[in-house]
């Protein structure tokens, strides 16, 4: 789960992590904690949607306007981490007319919601398998088009929204809708570890925190900023990591040999490789790579064979056996 959550922030285009698997091994823990690990990026000062300044396309109104006339300020701001909860209606969501200054000032300005919070940095669902649909149905309009379209109250607004999706919960409270399962990248299956010492250490270390939280931080910070910089890097690199044709075709027939529908599974299998190279300072994708991110970027992706009771992820990784003759 945690190579998952680096893989999503050294390249966002994986399109998401699901995180399903069993109550108290620490899912919503991790994801949240993601944000403290987040290098940070450039924002234009004061706006709502955190526009990226110098992006040639993708900026709000006001900011394209503003950038056509006098430039923009910019400043360094982290990227957030954003919880949609369950409950949450859809102007929470998406935004909604600000009734205080539409009854005070009888003025219509939109309130902008979670998803314009989340752009440009992690949008989380817990239980995401128990969303209403009519948010799963926004969710996918959004991801698909990265823009949040708000008509309404005699209101039209139309901003960026691009954003990571990651959702966790476990598989046996409700299975996702198929359209969204196949909006994540990575799909990953948590158990609680059978490994005496890890528990142990779980437990030392949540004692710990809970112990004195500020002594915990501290003395986590340093490892903590040589993920991030070890984040910021793998971003630079990203873009002049070589994918070999030899390494791309073994993708495809493990895609082909997998019965995967459509080519989302191949498109994402080796974004995720280049992620995993440029993270572990690799100028060019290898068949390890490969290996190392085949399951969490396939196993959600396989045909379901009622005569097949096997686990997705050992399904992947027997397939893997066949393609790659070891």
């Amino acid at each position: 789960m945690k190579r998952a959550l680096i893989m999503a922030a050294v390249e966002p285009r994986i399109g998401g992590v699901l995180a399903l698997g069993d109550r108290g091994t620490g899912k919503s823990t991790a994801i949240r904690a993601l944000a403290a690990l987040l290098p940070k990026m450039p924002t234009v000062k004061a706006c709502a949607y955190r526009c990226a300044p110098g992006a040639p396309a993708g900026l709000c109104e006001l900011c394209g306007t503003s950038a056509a006339a006098n430039g923009l300020s910019t400043r360094l701001e982290a990227p957030a981490v954003v919880d949609l909860p369950l409950g949450a209606t859809e102007d929470r969501v998406v935004g909604a007319l600000d009734l205080e200054r539409a009854l005070v000032g009888g003025e219509k300005r939109f309130e902008p919601g979670l998803l314009a919070r989340a752009h440009r940095g992690f949008l989380y669902i817990d239980e995401v398998n128990l969303l209403e649909d009519h948010l799963v149905d926004v969710l996918l309009d959004v991801a698909a088009s990265g823009e949040n379209v708000v008509e309404r109250e005699g209101l039209s607004v139309r901003h960026p929204a691009r954003f990571v999706l990651v959702g966790s919960g476990n598989p046996e409270e409700g299975e996702l809708r198929p359209q969204l399962l196949d909006r994540f990248g990575i799909s990953v299956d948590v158990r609680t570890p059978t490994d005496l010492a890890e528990r142990m250490e779980v437990v030392r270390r949540r004692e710990a925190f809970e112990h004195d939280p500020a002594s915990f931080v501290t003395k986590w910070k340093r490892a903590d900023g040589a993920i991030r910089r070890k984040i910021q890097a793998a971003r630079e690199r990203l873009e002049h990591v070589v994918l070999p044709d030899p390494v791309l075709e073994k993708a495809v027939e493990l895609c082909v040999a997998l019965g995967a529908d459509g080519l989302r599974g191949e498109l994402t299998l080796m974004r995720c490789a280049r992620a995993y190279a440029a993270y572990n300072g690799l100028d060019e994708v290898t068949l390890e790579c490969l290996r190392t991110v085949a399951p969490s970027a396939l196993r959600h992706r396989l045909r379901k064979d009622p005569l097949d009771e096997t686990d997705a992820s050992v399904r992947v990784v027997r397939t893997l056996v066949e393609v790659f003759g070891d």
